[in-house]
């Protein structure tokens, strides 16, 4: 800028501290010849202060080329009023036309829906260490058998009592953590996550008491994990239109199943120079930085942005003008609870046979067993992107009953494979597809729950949705362990889930919505001839 007193501070020239719209922005800079004598401002201050003209240098081109392409200039400054923008437009012999404000509106919240989106989807990269328990159940076994002065003197039986705690609690602050995004938005909330898993990390990394762990990882982190896995769906799932939303949920909780990718190699290296204790410090100072960060990027997009009032299409449309359901007001109907039961089957009988079978698979795959992770990281994130792009195109509840009938015949498919008698390829694509079709059930649910109940209570309504989910591993993981003691074998555990997909599968087919008679062509036409004659005989 070649003014010198452009920028110094908002007491000498207030030029540039002040709001303006990016259309005026726009039309202004269509007709800047970057001449600051035109200002009035300028002129004032010339006599002012006259000691800063010595900066002044000589106009540059004008930023605007003579073909008249507009300049797209992203800054905020106290220019003139809409009106006087208005009156310059009407002096010019060819008034300038510039781009609709809600149209750039459009493009900006688009650009600021994928930043809350990826930044989401780095969220539950990182709260996806709920995963990796497995790895750190190895070191606490190791602990126990060695009986060394001041390490894990546990009960072997109870050393997954940190993980069950932490899954069941993750489940239940969904509830609470829908209920505080509602009020105080999701960058609070995620937060208040990020702080909670740390703290756990920390208190653990300190001790080697069952208690300490109990309340460290499973309640406080576990609470941790549901609010920041709570808070980092919904604000992006609002930045879109309907056409988009199984879309965008599957990327975002995508984050969760790919954890294990990263944190299951790091994890390793971790344990293996510092030791278990040590490493959970280190988790838990990271957990503080990297998810802490994230969440000061997410954010809900105002009422009145152009990213709530999409224009064009039916989906809009009935995003505009659906229900937006209260807890209350969901509890009290019938398609809550059939989508409850379907969840609870979908994920719970995955979560019944995957523990079983991931062990099977890396039998089966000797030497090449560490590949089992990383294959049913990629298979568990696949699924929740895919199937919630399928479900855009074709529908949720039709994209639901297929997936539980694929998961349904997996499982049968899975009772000789995974007995010993199947090739190691074979086994290993059984695996993968199991995990695929668990993913499947964490895109396609907070979709129903935003089509079904609307935006304005999702939060809360997703998280009582949710539960589903704990219940259902809780239950159901206790009852193939049942099962398994009983019979010896996990043939009879992969025949129970088959079955119950199969009746959620059913049930999926109940949510599809019912077909509505289209009026005819000719009672439309009758309908205007009626109002015409209404407003003729006004006029008369």
């Amino acid at each position: 800028m070649s003014c010198p007193f452009f920028g110094l501070s908002e007491d000498i020239c207030d030029v540039g501290h002040d709001y303006i719209s990016p259309h005026d922005v726009e039309t202004i800079s269509h007709f800047c010849s970057s001449d600051p004598t035109n200002c009035l401002k300028h002129r004032e201050l010339a006599e002012r202060r006259p000691d800063l003209l010595s900066r002044y240098t000589s106009p540059q081109k004008p930023r605007v080329p003579s073909t008249g392409a507009p300049f797209h200039i992203p800054f905020r400054n106290r220019w003139p009023l809409s009106f006087r923008v208005r009156s310059i437009c009407a002096l010019v012999d060819r008034p300038y036309q510039p781009i609709k404000e809600e149209e750039m509106n459009t493009q900006t919240a688009n650009t600021r829906g994928w930043i809350v989106a990826l930044a989401g989807t780095g969220i539950n990269l990182a709260l996806g260490i709920l995963y990796t328990w497995s790895i750190f159940k190895s070191a606490i076994a190791d602990s126990i058998a060695a009986g060394t002065p001041g390490g894990f003197n546990w009960n072997p039986a109870s050393i997954n009592d940190p993980y069950a705690v932490a899954c069941l609690i993750f489940a239940v602050a969904m509830i609470l953590a829908g209920k505080v995004q509602d009020r105080f938005g999701p960058r609070v909330t995620c937060i208040i996550g990020g702080l909670l898993v740390s703290a756990g990390f920390i208190w653990i990394s300190q001790t080697t008491s069952y208690w300490a762990w109990i309340a460290g990882f499973g309640v406080m982190a576990g609470m941790g994990i549901g609010f920041g896995y709570s808070a980092a769906t919904p604000p992006a799932l609002k930045w879109f239109p309907p056409a988009k939303t199984g879309l965008i949920a599957g990327i975002v909780v995508s984050g969760f199943g790919l954890a294990s990718l990263y944190i299951a190699p790091t994890a390793k290296y971790l344990l293996g120079r510092y030791g278990l204790q040590q490493s959970m410090l280190f988790f838990g100072i990271a957990f503080a930085a990297v998810v802490c960060s994230l969440a000061l990027l997410v954010s809900n997009p105002p009422e009145s942005s152009a990213a709530v009032k999409t224009t064009g299409s039916s989906g809009s449309r009935k995003n505009t003008e659906g229900p937006n359901l209260s807890p209350a007001q969901v509890l009290k109907t019938g398609r809550f609870y059939t989508l409850w039961l379907c969840f609870f089957i979908g994920a719970g009988a995955g979560l019944m046979v995957i523990g079983s079978a991931k062990g099977l698979a890396k039998a089966s795959l000797g030497e090449m067993a560490f590949l089992v992770v990383a294959i049913m990281s990629i298979g568990n994130a696949a699924g929740r992107l895919i199937a919630g792009v399928v479900s855009d195109k074709i529908g949720r509840a039709t994209t639901l009953a297929i997936l539980l009938v694929f998961q349904a015949s997996l499982m049968f498919a899975a009772i000789p494979g995974l007995s010993g008698q199947g090739h190691p390829i074979i086994v290993t694509l059984l695996v993968t597809f199991m995990v695929f079709n668990y993913g499947t059930n964490l895109a396609l649910f907070p979709s129903f729950a935003k089509d079904y109940w609307g935006m304005q209570h999702f939060g809360m309504n997703y998280g009582i949705l949710f539960s589903a989910w704990g219940v259902g591993a809780f239950v159901l993981v206790r009852v193939a362990e049942m099962i398994r003691v009983k019979t010896g074998g996990f043939a009879m555990n992969f025949g129970v889930a088959g079955i119950l997909l199969l009746v959620g599968a059913v049930m999926a087919l109940s949510l599809k919505p019912k077909k509505t008679a289209v009026p005819s062509r000719a009672t439309a036409v009758t309908g205007l001839e009626e109002d015409d004659l209404v407003l003729q005989r006004t006029g008369d």
